[in-house]
C-alpha cells in the first residue's frame, strides 16, 4: 500500500524533528519512495506563536491501515517525549511532531480511529501542497478532485 503522509513540528528544531520522524517512518512503517518540499503554515485549530514546518513523505508498506496508525503513533509518542498533541480537554497544543495519513492508495476508510483520505485534506493547505508535489495524478476517491484542484478551491474561498 502507498501511504501519503504529512509530517508536521512547531517546537524546537522544526525542521529536524521532520527529518526524525521521517527516518522512523522509513525504519518502522516502509521504504519512504518520495518526499515534499518542507512548507511553512500557521497553527491550525489552536492559538500559538510557533508556526509549523511542514512535509509529506509517500510511504510503500506492507502494513495495513490500522497497524500503519498504531506504528504513527507509537513513533509520535516517542518523538513528543510521551506528550500528546492534545491538552486533557482535547484542544490541540504546541507539538515536536505530528503525523496524519493523508491518503492510502485510493481507500476510503471510515472507523472512529481512521478516517481516509484525512477528513480536513480539502481544508489544510498544508496538507495538499506536499499532496500535490507527491502525487499530482492523485484523486480524491469520494471528491474525485486532484490535491491541487483542491488548493485552487481552498485558494478562490
Amino acid at each position: 500500500m502507498l501511504y501519503y503522509l504529512n509530517i508536521g513540528s512547531n517546537l524546537d528544531d522544526r525542521e529536524g524533528n521532520l527529518w526524525a520522524a521521517d527516518l522512523r517512518l522509513s525504519l518502522d512503517l516502509g521504504l519512504v519512495t518520495a518526499r515534499s518540499s518542507i512548507v511553512e503554515s500557521e497553527p491550525w485549530g489552536f492559538e500559538s506563536d510557533n508556526g509549523f514546518l511542514n512535509m509529506g513523505i509517500a510511504v510503500e508498506s506492507r502494513f495495513s491501515p490500522i497497524e500503519a496508525l498504531n506504528i504513527i503513533h507509537d513513533i509520535e509518542y516517542e518523538l513528543n517525549h510521551g506528550h500528546s498533541h492534545r491538552d486533557a480537554d482535547g484542544n490541540y497544543v504546541d507539538r515536536l511532531v505530528d503525523i496524519d495519513i493523508m491518503a492510502i492508495d485510493d481507500l476510503v476508510i471510515d472507523l472512529p480511529s481512521l478516517q481516509v483520505p484525512h477528513r480536513h485534506l480539502p481544508h489544510r493547505d498544508f496538507f495538499l501542497k506536499p499532496m500535490a508535489e507527491l502525487a499530482p495524478e492523485w484523486q480524491h476517491p469520494t471528491l474525485h478532485l486532484t490535491a491541487q484542484q483542491m488548493l485552487d478551491q481552498l485558494a478562490a474561498e
